[in-house]
């Protein structure tokens, strides 16, 4: 079974602005390391995620990712203090106590994908 070992696994998360988009994860944090033929390999520590120069209105409004922090207070603070809302026109809500058993929050990138930022509790 060695032969089925998983190295990665990643989403291909699309933008409607690529060039925006490709921005936007700089801001906030991520490292863009290849941008090629429409597609943008972006990652912070062993987190990792393709952006697409693709578009669905459709499907962008129902796509969301998932990021397990350590400190979700943290992330919150960082994301609010590069005022994403007045230079991107996102979406970030307060941080909240969910049912689950985490504390998370929702930031929605400019082209409508949802990430959905936590901390287990």
């Amino acid at each position: 079974m060695d032969t089925l070992e998983v190295a990665e696994i990643k989403a291909l998360v699309p933008a409607k602005n690529y060039e925006l988009s490709k921005q936007f994860y700089q801001d906030i944090g991520f490292t863009m390391a290849s941008d090629a033929g429409g597609v943008a390999y972006f990652y912070m520590g062993s987190s990792s995620f393709l952006l697409q120069n693709f578009y669905v209105e459709e499907h962008a409004n129902h796509f969301m990712m998932h990021l397990l922090v350590k400190d979700v207070l943290a992330w919150h603070a960082h994301l609010s203090a590069l005022d994403l809302v007045g230079k991107y026109q996102v979406k970030l809500t307060a941080v909240e106590v969910q049912p689950w058993k985490m504390q998370d929050f929702v930031l929605i990138d400019p082209s409508g994908v949802l990430w959905r930022i936590g901390q287990n509790i």
